[in-house]
């Protein structure tokens, strides 16, 4: 929202050359190689030799207007060469990263897991199929290419090699659609798996990896298809309309562009997760933020007054599509660090411009959360941080506002008829998010599903299960979850009051005894991080939500009768404590000793069905919350 026209441009005339500068820092600058190994003879497209000089020239003005009309020539055929070589150069830098990607990340992870550390399918998702990316480039179009520079003299054109083996390109739709679960992947098994997350980092710290994050390296697959898409319409503007190569060049221009499908969502997407990615390692790698639901919008240092004394202290913001991030600066020798102070959904947000005596500049953002009093650095720094959020407020409403308009006509699939009566299902255009999850959809890695019991239109996420319905003679179906649930019997677990998993953990959050990340795990599932609250109103319920602002709890413990158990057992981790009921049990892991701590006094207090109080917080523990969350503290770091 924030990046203007001439910014786009200039990402647009770098994107071709980044790989080649992130993998191999002595080939950022391919035109000096090119000017020493593979500079063309002075020859046209014909192979006819061109002269440089106007030997019946009679005078030094004659001859300078004869080399003049020489260089435009040259020009045109020095830039079709500088295309196809750049092609080469960043092909081979390419090569490289799938290299790592292929024999370095994957085959290391894939040894750990053969000793059964963590599972072996866990590896094969995250990588899906980059072996055969990897052996088509490596070993077919990279040769191709390096054979046709070397003969470039005698036949300057690549449209013929593209055509040929462009059609493999359609392997790449498997690994793009893949992306959004080898991320959710890669995040889980990195928290879950000391000897997962050793590997990674051990790879990371190489000078080969370029010292940057495996999360880097895998978007460049998803960025590869539309990068040929430029090169080749830059190549297809300088050759001659009778050229040739022109055939078979604009066939391959096609069949890419197939390949590409969505090739500039796909451009903006992947770079929005490489931003992601960015912030992601800004805040610690700390922030459960690389999602490609989650869109970057802006960033910025901005001064915050505290609400009980005149000082104005440095904070830094980063906006996104439905959520504020208010972040303290920490210094740090490897570049621009913070720490998030406050999470504030964008839903239910306001922004109100302020007058402030003391203060110049100054504006006012209030959330659920949290109310923030923000100073600008000038006028128009005001300006832009108002319409920012203004224009993003307004984007989110309207797709909730498309989203109640999809559900007011939609005639329900009674529980009785429920799999034995086909549905109504949801036109896709009439919903721009997962009717589940709320999620958005995007055309890249979240795309639209219909289960096929309610004919609701849900993401992957929400339609991955399968049962049996009557109306379809008793064929399986993907269903979403809410039906699964239905049509299997299972129910919520009794004790819970009905509905109130609906309840959004933001507002929750905003009015808890006790709410943060703990990883958790039930029986033999794996471990998970997840966001845990106790509310005011029920003191005496432990929710557990996927994220923050998740509008859905995944499940609820009633913590009354539960026994507590902090014991130290060879198999945990550090910071573990488990509840346990009958044959129920209940496994958490705190980040410290000292948050395991906080939430023991408060959880064994409830287990009595007595009602806990909320324990002192911590101005250091960023993870760690209270009722008083949205309230400033005078002279804290707030």
């Amino acid at each position: 929202m924030e990046q203007d026209k001439e910014k786009e441009e200039r990402n647009s005339a770098s994107v071709r050359i980044e790989t080649a500068e992130l993998v191999n820092g002595d080939m950022g600058d391919g035109s000096a190689e090119q000017g020493d190994d593979h500079s063309p003879p002075h020859t046209d497209r014909t192979g006819r030799e061109i002269h440089t000089k106007n030997e019946d020239s009679g005078t030094e003005s004659e001859h300078r207007n004869g080399e003049g009309s020489t260089d435009q020539k040259e020009t045109n055929e020095q830039k079709l060469f500088k295309i196809a070589s750049e092609l080469l150069h960043t092909e081979k830098a390419y090569v490289a990263r799938l290299n790592l990607l292929d024999q370095v990340f994957c085959l290391k992870l894939m040894e750990e897991a053969n000793k059964g550390t963590f599972p072996v399918e866990v590896v094969k998702n995250i990588f899906s199929n980059i072996s055969s990316i990897h052996t088509f480039h490596s070993q077919f179009l990279l040769p191709d290419l390096e054979k046709r520079m070397g003969e470039w003299a005698s036949t300057p054109r690549i449209g013929d090699i593209l055509q040929k083996l462009t059609p493999f390109l359609k392997m790449y739709a498997e690994y793009v659609k893949n992306f959004d679960k080898a991320m959710e992947l890669l995040k889980q098994w990195t928290d879950r798996s000391p000897q997962f997350k050793a590997i990674i980092q051990e790879i990371q710290s190489q000078e080969a990896c370029g010292f940057l994050t495996l999360q880097h390296h895998m978007l460049e697959p998803v960025q590869r298809v539309p990068r040929y898409e430029m090169l080749l319409k830059d190549y297809l503007k300088k050759l001659p309309e009778d050229d040739s190569d022109r055939r078979d060049a604009e066939k391959s221009l096609e069949i890419i562009a197939t390949a590409a499908t969505h090739s500039n969502s796909a451009i903006r997407k992947s770079e929005n997760l490489k931003k992601l990615i960015e912030i992601y390692e800004m805040l610690g790698e700390e922030e459960d933020i690389v999602n490609p639901s989650n869109e970057f919008i802006k960033e910025g240092q901005i001064l915050k007054l505290a609400a009980r004394n005149t000082s104005a202290m440095e904070r830094y913001l980063f906006l996104f599509n439905n959520m504020l991030l208010y972040c303290v600066p920490k210094f740090s020798l490897g570049g621009a660090k913070y720490t998030v102070r406050t999470r504030i959904g964008i839903d239910g947000m306001k922004v109100l411009e302020t007058i402030n005596e003391d203060y110049p500049h100054t504006f006012q953002v209030s959330g659920k959360e949290r109310t923030l009093e923000l100073q600008a650095s000038s006028e128009q720094d005001k300006a832009d941080w108002i319409k920012a959020f203004q224009a993003t407020i307004e984007i989110f409403q309207q797709k909730n506002e498309s989203f109640k308009n999809a559900l007011k006509d939609v005639e329900e699939v009674s529980n009785a008829e429920l799999g034995k009566r086909a549905p109504r299902w949801i036109r896709d255009n009439e919903v721009t998010m997962c009717m589940k999850c709320k999620e958005p959809f995007n055309a890249l890695t979240r795309r639209r599903h219909h289960c096929r019991a309610c004919g609701y239109v849900v993401c992957w996420k929400c339609s991955d299960n399968k049962v049996a319905l009557e109306y379809d003679n008793n064929k399986t179906n993907k269903v979403c979850r809410d039906c699964f649930l239905i049509l299997t019997g299972e129910r919520v677990a009794e004790g819970k009051k009905k509905g109130i998993l609906e309840i959004e953990a933001a507002q929750f959050s905003g009015s808890s005894i006790m709410c943060g990340f703990l990883q958790y795990c039930e029986k033999n599932k794996p471990w998970q991080k997840v966001w845990c609250v106790i509310p005011e109103k029920e003191c005496l319920v432990l929710y557990l939500y996927g994220a923050p602002q998740d509008v859905k709890a995944q499940s609820s413990i009633p913590l009354l009768g539960y026994t507590v158990d902090d014991s130290a057992r060879p198999t945990d981790g550090q910071a573990t404590f488990r509840l346990s009921q009958s044959k129920s049990i209940h496994n958490f892991a705190a980040e410290s000793e000292e948050l395991k701590q906080r939430w023991l006094k408060v959880i064994r207090v409830a287990v009595t069905g007595e009602v806990p109080e909320c324990p002192p917080t911590n101005g250091s523990n960023a993870t760690l919350t209270d009722n008083n969350n949205t309230q400033e503290a005078g002279t804290d770091s707030s």
